[in-house]
């Protein structure tokens, strides 16, 4: 989500008004701090302009799913 966000040209808080989310807890899901159920990793790669399924498939190639 990280690259993600960097690639749309978002900071954090940026992303956090777009989809809705407080500001630290965009900061906690980057660090790994927070996990995302279904419906809010869909509105966050959604506010950042990217198709979730694609998102998911590209994110299961990197980790060798």
């Amino acid at each position: 989500l990280t690259e993600a966000r960097a690639s749309a040209g978002l900071s954090q808080r940026e992303l956090a008004r777009v989809a809705g989310f407080p500001q630290p807890a965009i900061s906690d899901i980057e660090a790994g701090k927070r996990r995302l159920d279904l419906v809010e990793l869909f509105d966050i790669v959604r506010a950042l302009g990217l198709d979730p399924v694609e998102f998911v498939q590209e994110f299961s190639l990197r980790i060798k799913c």
